[in-house]
């Protein structure tokens, strides 16, 4: 059925043709030959084809925009990497399609899956919406999530109270899980468009919300001050230049001044060192290294959006400051995961989680393949690797944090001054020693390789805990329920 705009429009059509009659009529009395009268006659049905046919257009469209709209009720099903339903599609009292969600799994994925926090389910919903061919119900996807690790993180942040998120990255860039608590029962919620608060607010994804990551900032920093030959300065636990000072976490404590080593400062976490690194090496050196070594300006094109960093360096105290995460940047859990497992392996690959696109009807039947996995988008160069991972294996070796046997943790903690309050990080790589990072995985039933563990804190004053080194015991129990499983 046409809208009233498209009846209005009909009505200009035939009071057009009606008025072109007209006119003809009376043109028949003033035409001086029978060639005025034809060509008079051709000229008002070109324009009233011309505009019936811009009505008939727009009346197309508009019942391609109606049929797209009710397909969207057939959105295929979201499931995870063992072939567990989480989404599927459902219609409420009034006979409306709505998104349904699996009773086990919904609070745990709800920040990060369903299109109320601009989730999967949004990113994804140009594959769910293409009907199979054949039929009238949209394609569905696997993911590379394991539901029952996301539950069990969730889990233990709850019972914990870890404000925050986690991000578990296997070594071929998927993500096994991405937890953010709190969260909410999708279940409640009557209104499933977008919205604001479940996307950014308490109960957002906070794994992929940018703030300052603080001294885990410093595996970027380590390999640039390598790069430039930095290798040792005088460090006396705080630096007063133009009015301010930048101070290391145990100016007040530690034993100043002393003569630091590049690992000394790694593992000890000195600011300074890091500081008087940037300033000597320069802002556009510091700058390049960021994103031909890092992919840190430019942004990154996952499958479920774009990881967009930020550094700003305005004058000398920015870039001193930039070399311990602090001042303009900006990151997120998800970019932190990529950059643990570039300094455990030397590359930088790209996160994802789309494994398959798969028949709603049979979800064992592969329709096409996912995002690529192992996607390597930076690399350290090989005479600086080393390096930092002996810096990471140290830093870890002072967190008591313990790993499966025939494991190896590599880490790196970071405090960081936000403008909400501080965050707490820890950065690491739980890594089987048998794993160079070039294996595949197929459906990761028998997986054996590495996991790269991104925990971030946001509430430290309720524990009690003052640097990230202090929040060790909660970074124990994230490795037992993401190795444990």
């Amino acid at each position: 059925m046409l809208s009233l705009n498209k009846r209005a429009a009909s009505f200009l059509i035939l009071s057009a043709m009606l008025t072109s009659s007209v006119s003809c009529a009376s043109s028949v009395g003033k035409a001086d030959s029978s060639e005025e009268l034809t060509q008079a006659a051709e000229v008002s049905t070109e324009a009233g084809t011309e505009t019936a046919q811009e009505v008939t257009a727009e009346a197309v469209t508009e019942q391609a925009t109606e049929a797209k709209n009710a397909n969207a009720g057939s959105k295929g099903n979201i499931y995870d990497v063992k072939g567990r339903l989480l989404v599927s599609t459902g219609t409420d009292s009034a006979g409306k399609p709505v998104r349904v969600y699996s009773d086990d799994y919904a609070v745990s994925l709800a920040n990060i899956i369903t299109e109320m926090s601009d989730g999967y389910d949004t990113a994804f919903n140009d594959l769910l919406s293409e009907p199979q061919e054949g039929t009238d119900v949209g394609q569905s996807i696997q993911l590379t999530i394991d539901a029952d690790v996301q539950n069990a993180v969730y889990d233990y942040m709850q019972s914990s109270n870890l404000v925050g998120s986690v991000v578990a990255m296997r070594t071929d860039g998927s993500i096994l899980a991405q937890v953010s608590y709190p969260s909410y029962d999708p279940r409640t919620v009557s209104d499933q468009k977008y919205d604001e608060e479940l996307a950014w607010g308490k109960c957002g994804n906070k794994a992929f919300q940018n703030f300052e990551p603080g001294s885990c900032f410093k595996i970027m920093s380590e390999v640039i001050a390598d790069k430039h030959g930095f290798y040792s300065c005088h460090d006396e636990g705080e630096w007063k230049f133009d009015g301010i000072s930048i101070v290391n976490w145990d100016h007040d404590t530690g034993s100043y001044p002393v003569e630091r080593s590049l690992q000394s400062a790694f593992v000890n976490s000195s600011n300074i060192f890091f500081a008087k690194a940037f300033d000597s090496i320069g802002s556009e050196a510091v700058l390049s290294d960021l994103d031909s070594i890092f992919h840190f300006k430019t942004p990154i094109d996952c499958d479920f959006g774009e990881i967009k960093n930020n550094v700003e360096i305005y004058c000398e105290d920015d870039l001193r400051r930039t070399a311990f995460g602090q001042s303009y940047v900006l990151t997120c859990p998800i970019y932190l995961a990529a950059l643990g497992r570039e300094a455990a392996f030397g590359n930088m690959v790209k996160p994802f989680v789309l494994k398959d696109v798969v028949d709603t009807n049979d979800s064992t039947k592969v329709l096409k393949q996912g995002s690529t996995p192992g996607e390597v988008i930076a690399s350290i160069p090989q005479e600086y690797r080393q390096n930092l991972q002996n810096g990471m294996s140290g830093v870890a070796g002072g967190l008591g944090v313990y790993v499966p046997q025939g494991y190896s943790l590599y880490a790196k903690t970071g405090t960081a001054e936000t403008w909400e309050n501080d965050f707490l990080y820890i950065t690491g790589c739980v890594k089987n020693n048998s794993d160079d990072g070039t294996a595949s995985y197929g459906d990761y039933s028998n997986y054996d390789g590495s996991y790269v563990i991104v925990m971030q804190v946001r509430n430290p004053a309720d524990h009690g805990f003052e640097f990230a080194s202090h929040s060790a015991s909660l970074y124990q129990g994230v490795v037992n329920a993401v190795v444990g499983k």
